[in-house]
This record gives structure tokens, sequence and C-alpha cells, in this order.
């Protein structure tokens, strides 16, 4: 009896221990397994099919459709559906021909898949290949139907709307407006969630675990595609003509800063954006935002405006242009005319740089870097599109005694052409700043058009009005009338504007200094001038001046300005110019 006693004793605590691991295990598994189990388990009964929100409509200012969707449809398959491995290879086999791939590849793709349940096998099928497919009745195979972004203006507004790409399979905005609002764009993935039994064929809908997809909103824009396509045809028309590098052309308001037309050329077609990337053209690339360049004359008015408005100069001032040469400065005229007595309109008039140094040296380097400054320039406008720069005004502690001298005629600092143009736009708007903008308003998934106000600025006068009156009524008429933009006239209104022909600055690593060869070739200006309804500017880079044709401002860009604004004008006035239009009324009102 003795000897039997450690045996029963061991028994019981090895049927303890036994007891005690089992209840363990049952705790382990009811209470921190449990959650675990609970999502096993509804995995198992259930088929979860996700549903793709349609990305929001963007359309121009008259409704026009620059982006929008059409579907398409996905071929996947659920793994958990297939009960054994020949009926997987059976629906491969049947697959095959349908989609011209081999059963094998199928097959391989459904095992390999990391989410059982829905496992995408090819995107972009045909009407014909769905109609196929769910003929056969295949177990374990379903089709999704999903969106696709087109674009049916192709290149018209590619640098505006941008384009839709993948980020880690997932779609989203990658440049331009589809960027900018990608959030307001892509609206909210749905989910329908289906009870199935054992060979995963839906029972039901688990309408409590489904979730209702929401579309994104559309946006309308400030763009109108009949202006954008007089700028664009305009602007490849003198490009091919001067075998030119690129160009840019942009038509504000400059009472609202609406942006009516945006084009750098060259473009690219949206929906095939990725056959672009390796293009040394840079096709891809917005060069109204992020291509800063030493804008030269164009940016004379802008220090002329900062001259009067400090009252270091008058506008009846005469300056003595030195017979072509600053010695002291080291600076030349265009083209060596020997320039003498010029007053401010003629300096303008003649596009002077000997002038506007003289100008520049008037108004001091403090005043000249504080009114560059509240012009906007070395900081960025606001515009809503990504990637703009913001250029470069270096603080006076790093000039020279040159560089007060430099800035008046366009050199020593660099600026897009989407501040260029928005700085006219404070000379057409009486002093007043405006914001460049692209999107007026916002459409909901239920139609409801909410307005999209630009983000307020802080300055509200920059220039006095007299000032902006003066440089757009005077000073920038005489470079129409009787100097260098004699190619922008347009029979019947007043236009005003500059000419600029740019020295393009060569890098460090290529030995610094300028170009000798290339130039950009510029003109901004508006029309009317009383009261200007738009704000246009051309710009055209490394004309080829070997064809002996002209490379200047005046000659290359000038003329397309004449052509946008004419076309665009007539364009909003019913055929006829806004000047012809008000007499017509007013030939035809009775005596009183």
């Amino acid at each position: 009896m003795k000897k039997t006693q450690p045996s029963i004793i061991l028994i019981l605590l090895f049927l303890v221990l036994l007891f005690g691991l089992l209840g363990w295990r049952l705790f382990h598994l009811q209470y921190c397994q449990a959650q675990n189990a609970r999502l096993h388990s509804h995995d198992q009964l259930h088929a979860v099919v996700p549903v793709s929100p349609q990305r929001g409509a963007i359309m121009d200012c008259r409704g026009r459709i620059l982006a929008d969707v059409q579907e398409k449809y996905i071929l996947f398959a659920d793994r958990n559906s297939f009960p054994g491995p020949d009926m997987l290879k059976e629906a491969a086999w049947q697959l095959q021909p349908i989609l011209d791939i081999p059963s094998h590849e199928i097959c391989a793709a459904i095992y390999g898949g990391l989410t059982p349940g829905y496992i995408k096998l090819k995107e972009g099928i045909t009407t014909d290949q769905r109609d196929e497919i769910q003929a056969c009745n295949l177990h374990g195979i379903g089709i999704q139907t999903d969106w696709e972004r087109i674009y049916p203006c192709g290149a018209l507004t590619s640098h505006v709307v941008g384009y839709v790409g993948y980020l880690e399979d997932k779609r989203e905005g990658v440049a331009g407006l589809e960027l900018k609002y990608n959030s307001l764009l892509e609206g909210r993935e749905g989910k329908e969630v289906y009870v199935v039994d054992s060979r995963r064929r839906p029972i039901g809908m688990a309408l409590d675990d489904s979730r209702d997809v929401h579309n994104g909103a559309g946006l309308v824009l400030t763009i109108d595609a009949t202006i954008q396509q007089f700028v664009r045809q305009a602007l490849l028309k003198q490009m091919q003509k001067y075998q030119a590098e690129s160009a840019v052309g942009i038509v504000m308001d400059p009472r609202s800063g609406e942006i009516l037309a945006l084009v750098s050329l060259p473009d690219f077609a949206p929906s095939e954006y990725s056959s672009y990337v390796e293009d040394k053209k840079l096709p891809l690339k917005n060069r109204a935002l992020c291509d800063p360049y030493e804008p030269g004359s164009i940016f004379k008015p802008i220090a002329v405006a900062i001259a009067l408005d400090a009252g270091s100069i008058r506008s009846n001032d005469v300056f003595y242009c030195e017979n072509g040469y600053f010695t002291q400065y080291k600076i030349g005229e265009f083209l060596n005319h020997p320039y003498g007595n010029l007053s401010v309109k003629q300096i303008l008039a003649k596009s002077s740089n000997v002038g506007m140094a003289k100008i520049g040296l008037k108004i001091g380097q403090k005043r000249l870097y504080d009114g560059v400054r509240l012009f906007g320039f070395g900081e960025k406008t606001g515009i809503d599109l990504p990637g703009e720069d913001a250029g470069v005004v270096w603080p006076t502690n790093v000039w020279d005694k040159y560089t007060v001298t430099r800035i008046p005629f366009g050199h020593a600092l660099t600026v897009t052409t989407i501040q260029i143009i928005r700085a006219y736009c404070i000379i057409a708007n009486d002093g007043h700043p405006v914001i460049p903008h692209l999107v007026k308003a916002m459409i909901d998934e239920k139609g409801q058009v909410f307005p999209v106000p630009p983000d307020p600025g802080f300055v509200a006068q920059v220039i006095k009005q007299e000032t902006a009156k003066w440089l757009r009524e005077t000073a920038l008429v005489e470079v129409i009338k009787n100097g260098t933009g004699d190619q922008a006239k347009i029979a019947g209104i007043q236009t005003w504007g500059k000419t600029g022909t740019a020295n393009i600055a060569r890098p460090r690593e290529q030995g610094g200094g300028y170009d000798e060869k290339n130039y950009i070739a510029s003109f901004v200006g508006g029309a009317p001038a009383e009261k200007p309804e738009l704000v246009v500017l051309v710009s055209i880079r490394k004309p080829n001046r070997s064809l002996g044709i002209g490379y200047s401002g005046g000659r290359v860009a000038a003329p397309v300005f004449r052509e946008i604004m004419e076309n665009t004008l007539k364009y909003m006035h019913g055929g006829q110019l806004p000047e012809k239009a008000v007499a017509s009324k007013a030939a035809d009102m009775p005596d009183s």
C-alpha cells in the first residue's frame, strides 16, 4: 500500500496539470483569442467587394468637360471560394482563351495573392470579355465595375488639370489640380459585404457591414477652353516658326485674378503621362510656375512704378543715357543704340538699359528691394496649383554696387511668368493686387454648387492709382505707338505693354555669366488701356537666331500677344472689339 501512494500522487498531479493546461487553453481561446476567432469566422462567412467612388469631374467656366470618368471592368478572384485545386485549375483553363493569358499564370496569380478574398487578375477587360466570363459562371471569379479617368480635351489643359496616377496601388492625383484638390475629387471608397455559404456563393448582403460609397466633388474652373485653344494654337504656330525650345502663354482677368488660359509648351496627353517621363524636352514641367528666369526688359515698368511711387523720380524727368554705354557700371544698350537724353516714357518705349540703371540709382537699394518685394517677387503668388517656385530676390546685404543698376532692367533676380503677369495685373487694376486662381466653384455629389474664393491677400494697395494709370495709359501705350511693341497694335482698340528680350543666365557649373546666343522673347500687356479687361503674357524661350528672322520680344512675342488679345476680346464681345461694340450702341441711340 505504501508503494502505491507515490504512483497515485503522481497520477493526481498529472491530472491536475492536464486539466490546468486544458483550462488555460480554454481561457486563452475564449478570452485572449476571441477577437481573432470572431474575425476569422466573419471572414469565412462573408465576402467583401470594394466599391470605388466616381472621381469628380473638372470642367471649364462654361461647363465643358476637361476631366471625367468612364466605366471599366476589373476581373478578380476569391481564393477561399475554391474547394480544391482542381476547380481553380478549371477556372484558369476557361479564362485562358478569353484573356489570352496562360492558365498557369492565372493560377500563380490566385495562389500568390496577398488578400485571398480579393485578388485582382486583370484591370480594364473589354465588354465582350466581361460577357464571356459571366456566361461561364465560374465559382470564385468575379467582375468589379470601376472607373477610369479620361481627358476629353487631351493636351489642351494638361498643365492645368494635371493627371491621375498610381501611388502604392492607389489612384491619386499626381500633378495639377488633380493633385491640389485630390481629397475633394477622389471621394470615399465604399464596400459591399455579402454572406456566403461554404463554397463562397452569396446568400445575401450584410447591410450592417457594408459602407456607402461617396463620389468625389466636381470642380468648375476659371479657364475658358476656347481662350485656352486661342493661346495654344498661337504659341504652337510661333514655336514652330522660330524653332523655339518652349513657350508659355497666360490670360488673366486683372480685376478678379481669374486665369482664363494657361498654356505651357511642350505639353502632354494626361491619359498617357507615363510615356513622357523620360522625354528630354520635359513636357511634364509646368514652366509657368516652376521655371524661374531673369525677366529682362519686361521688369522695367515694375522698377519705374516703384520709383514714381516712392517719389524718387517724376514722370517728366529726363535722363542722359550715355550714348549707349554707361562706363562706370558697365551697362550697354540692346543692339548698341546710342541713346542720349530720354524721358521716363521714352526710356520704356526705347527699352533703354542705361536709363533704367540711372532710375535704379535714384531709387536706392532699400527702396528698390522693398518695392520689388511689395510687388510679390521672391515669394509664391498663392495660385492653386502645386509646384510653384518663389523665384529669388537677394537681400541687400549681399548686393554689390552693380545690383541696384541691374535689377531695374530685369537682371540680378529671378521670377516666374505667373509672378510677372500678376505684377502687370496690379498695374491694370489701379495698384490693387489680386491672387491668381483657377478654381471658381465646387459641385458636391448632390449637385449643389459652392463658390471657392481665393485666399485674400494682405496688401490692399501696392502702388498709387495715378502711378498705375500713367504707366498703362501713357508710358506703356508709347511702347506700342512709338517703341519696341509696335507689333502688338490692334486696330480699333488701345493696347499697352512691354517687350522683353532677356539674356539667359548660365549655371555656375557652365562658367556662369550669360548665354550669348540664346534669349527669352517676351511681351506682357493688356487692353483696353483705360480700363483693361485682360492681361496677356507671352514668353518664348530660345527662338532660333540662325534662321535670320528675328529673336526679340517685339518680333517674336508681340505678334502672338496681338493674336491672342484680339481673338479673346472678340470672343468675349460677340465678335466685336469692346470699343467698337460701345460705338455701335451709341450710334443706335436716338437723339435726345
